[in-house]
This record gives structure tokens, C-alpha cells and sequence, in this order.
């Protein structure tokens, strides 16, 4: 599968060798230029490759988005009809910010996102975990205690296509609902960067 990449730092930079350690080709990109990616794509390889975030939407058949929320609105909309669209960002206001939709929690993160890319599938994952133990942590499948990854997203088909590349890399998928169930894994929240079983979120999400 083709994997484009809308930022490439600790998250996007991870998935990335994930990724393509799983067979899949990645398009790396930054705000910076792609030559500020060279050392990063020689690193995971022939695999990868390192383009303009136009780019990154156009060659994905998923496009990681791993940006800081407050410029979300940065990320391309051409290219992205149709496609699924993997959202790992949070919002901290000392860095992005205070968007008052989100202080009064009348929408999510990932919704901000998805209306602005409102002809692509949005899907919320790899928000709650933390960067290293994404890494690190995966295991195969079946392995008692196994690491959960929470997703939200209103698309059937394409929270499919999020679910099997978690089980790839390592870790149990666990469907919370609509996009609207991101809030149930987002900063401030007990499952954020909380390493725990799908059975468990699956509990935290049954009592919420």
C-alpha cells in the first residue's frame, strides 16, 4: 500500500518505519521541504521517499496526518477525495492555541479535520499512545496482553483499512465509534498514553 505522510516527526516519523517494515511504500513530508528529510529517508530506505505534503496527499492511498493541531488547516485538500485519512493529532493549547470549540468541547479535534477535509474518510488513531512505545511495544498477534490502539471514525470501510495496518505493526485495534468517540481517547482523558489491553478500552469505553 502507498502511505503518505503529512508531517514527519516522533509519530509520523515512527509510523513511517513501521510502515515500510511491513512492506508498504511512504511518502514522507514536513513544512520544511523535502531536503530536510534526506537523513530520515535514508534511514528506512529504498521504501521511502521524502516530497512536498501535496505530494504526500497525492501518492497516498492513506495519508497519515501528524501535524500540530493549530495548523491543521495547512494540510492539503487536493488529492485527498475518497481516501482514508489517519488523524494522530491533539490539541494542547500552550502550543497551538485556544480554539473555543474545543474548550468548550462542542467538537474534537478529529472533526475540526474531517470538515476540513470533508470528501475524505477521517479516522482518529495513534493519538493516545506514546511515540516511543509505538516503536517499541508492538507485538504479534494473539500475545497475552497485547497493547490496545483506540480509533474513531465514521467510515466503515476505512476504519477497516486503519484496523488491519495496527494489527501489522503490532497492536489490537479497538473501534470506539464515530468520530465524535475521539474525545474518549484524547489528552486529559484515562486512556491517554495509557498502555493498556483492548478489553480494557473497550470497558472505558462502555462506561462512558
Amino acid at each position: 500500500m502507498r502511505i503518505g505522510l503529512i508531517g514527519a516527526g516522533k509519530i509520523g516519523g515512527t509510523l513511517a518505519r513501521l510502515f515500510v517494515a511491513q512492506g508498504h511504500e511512504v511518502a514522507l513530508s514536513n513544512s520544511r521541504g523535502p531536503e530536510t528529510l534526506a537523513e530520515l529517508v535514508a534511514e528506512i530506505g529504498p521504501s521511502a521517499r521524502a516530497v512536498t505534503p501535496a505530494e504526500a496527499a497525492e501518492f497516498g492511498e492513506v495519508v497519515v496526518v501528524s501535524v500540530p493541531l493549530g495548523r491543521y488547516q495547512e494540510v492539503p485538500t487536493a488529492g485527498m477525495a475518497g481516501k482514508t485519512v489517519i488523524d494522530t493529532n491533539n490539541y494542547y493549547p500552550q502550543r497551538d492555541g485556544h480554539i473555543s470549540p474545543l474548550d468548550d468541547d462542542s467538537t474534537t479535534s478529529a472533526e475540526l479535520l474531517a470538515k476540513h477535509l470533508p470528501d475524505a474518510h477521517v479516522v482518529k488513531a495513534f493519538n493516545q499512545i506514546r511515540w516511543d512505545h509505538l516503536g517499541a511495544k508492538g507485538k504479534p498477534a494473539g500475545t497475552p496482553g497485547r497493547i490496545g490502539i483506540p480509533i474513531a471514525g465514521d467510515d466503515a470501510g476505512a476504519k477497516q483499512v486503519v484496523m488491519d495496518l495496527i494489527d501489522q505493526i503490532g497492536f489490537d485495534a479497538v473501534d470506539t465509534g464515530p468520530l465524535a468517540t475521539g474525545r474518549l481517547f484524547q489528552p486529559n482523558t484515562s486512556l491517554y498514553v495509557a498502555d493498556v489491553t483492548a478489553d480494557k478500552i473497550r470497558a472505558v469505553v462502555a462506561s462512558s
